[in-house]
């Protein structure tokens, strides 16, 4: 299965969800250090769900960019 990830910059690390999994989260120092640790975190909650009887969420979730043009600050 392939979950949509979404990786937000803080102001000194980086944390990372996913839309799909409601509450598998992790935070890192870099981005790829926050996918790996999120990777692992990931394992865990679904090993966790089996273990509880509990369905493994389906990934839904899609993503996109939208491009404007700069938009000066008024």
């Amino acid at each position: 299965m392939r979950y949509l990830v979404v990786i937000e910059k803080g102001s000194d690390n980086y944390s990372a969800y996913l839309p799909d999994v409601p509450g598998c989260v992790a935070a890192g120092r870099t981005p790829e250090e926050t996918l790996q640790l999120l990777a692992e975190a990931l394992e865990l909650h679904l090993e966790g769900l089996k273990e509880d009887g509990l369905p493994i969420p389906t990934p839904t979730s899609v993503a996109n960019y939208i491009e404007i043009e700069h938009v000066s600050a008024g």
